[in-house]
């Protein structure tokens, strides 16, 4: 059966397909709603063009038109693919609402990603920021994925190992960075489900509405609840959610910091570093509430950069050098910014 070529768009806008509400526009837009439509493409006189494949549009900084093609993913479909004795397996399309999605599979009975309730963005963008939040990681709960290379229109199967996950990173933004589009995603999910309620935030929330012993779904409830009063909606304000990267720092720099910051938050990771609270330095120096130009920190949640209105992707960049340079100035740690830049 031959592929349907997917309608291509000439000179399209892209600010309704990124939450900062950035103006620009690509040269070529296409949908994809199904793999062959890859294909298709391919062999297409447009592939010659430069490619960016967008998601949710929520990780993304545009500060310029692209004089490319852009692939726009809204590949649909979730389902329970498989089951074993310790976990059940659902997949779900890369252009499913990864809220929705969460949502749906607690609906379902099966618990494990009540944590990253609310985070904006698709299923397959989820793979490459590794998602986290609230004491868990997208890769814990990951089992494999199906992409489709855009060199050779192959598909490809990838497990953990493969994907290579690390904080908020993966090979999605390394070696195979614009070389794949993320099709599918399989999630393993745990039937010794266990509550991951560690994180202050959630413990707190929890223990106001009087629950001991939570179930999957009042971890997201408790989850949902916290974003909303710390996080802006991007329909309404524009925004990447956290902007910037908790900084991990060895303990020679934490004693360093300790000394004239005791109060300085700090988490033990596995491989004895320490993950910083980015969102504390950031309000240690002065920028929560604090606005330079159209763009400002956010006044609930200083890691969070939002568009006042008319912000362009250059007015983006200022603020973020603005605040990287403050926050080294005074506490020598340097950040780094979770959006990618285009």
């Amino acid at each position: 059966m031959t592929a349907v070529m997917p309608a291509i768009a000439s000179d399209a806008d892209l600010r309704p397909f990124n939450t900062f509400g950035l103006p620009a526009r690509a040269a070529r837009f296409a949908t994809i709603e199904d793999v062959a439509q890859v294909g298709a493409l391919i062999a297409s006189p447009e592939w010659t063009l430069p490619r960016l494949v967008l998601g949710g549009g929520s990780n993304l900084v545009l500060t310029r038109d692209f004089p490319g093609l852009v692939l726009k993913v809204a590949i649909a479909g979730r389902r329970l693919v498989g089951e074993d004795a310790d976990a059940w397996y659902v997949e779900a399309g890369a252009g499913e609402n990864w809220h929705d999605f969460v949502r749906w599979t607690l609906a379902q009975g099966w618990p494990g990603l009540e944590n990253l309730s609310l985070i904006p963005g698709t299923v397959g963008a989820a793979p490459v920021q590794n998602i986290g939040a609230y004491g868990l990681e997208m890769a814990e709960r990951f089992h494999c994925l199906q992409a489709v290379s855009l060199e050779t229109g192959e598909m490809l199967r990838l497990g953990p190992a493969d994907c290579r996950f690390a904080y908020r990173d993966s090979v999605f933004k390394q070696e195979l960075a614009g070389r794949v589009l993320i099709t599918s995603v399989i999630f393993r999910l745990p039937k010794c489900w266990l509550p991951v309620t560690g994180y202050a935030d959630v413990a707190r929330e929890l223990a106001a509405r009087g629950i001991v012993q939570p179930a999957a779904l009042d971890v997201s409830d408790a989850v949902i609840a916290i974003r909303q009063r710390k996080l802006p909606d991007p329909a309404r304000l524009g925004n990447a959610g956290s902007f910037f990267k908790n900084p991990v720092v060895d303990a020679a720099v934490l004693a360093r910091l300790d000394a004239v910051h005791p109060d300085l938050p700090r988490y033990l990771q596995p491989d004895g570093r320490f993950k910083l609270a980015a969102g504390w330095l950031i309000d240690r120096s002065g920028w929560k509430g604090r606005d330079l130009g159209p763009v400002g920190a956010y006044e609930q949640q200083a890691l969070v950069l939002v568009n006042r209105g008319g912000a362009t992707g250059a007015d983006v960049e200022r603020i973020a050098r603005a605040i990287q340079d403050d926050v080294f100035a005074r506490f020598g740690v340097q950040l780094e910014p979770e959006p990618v830049f285009v």
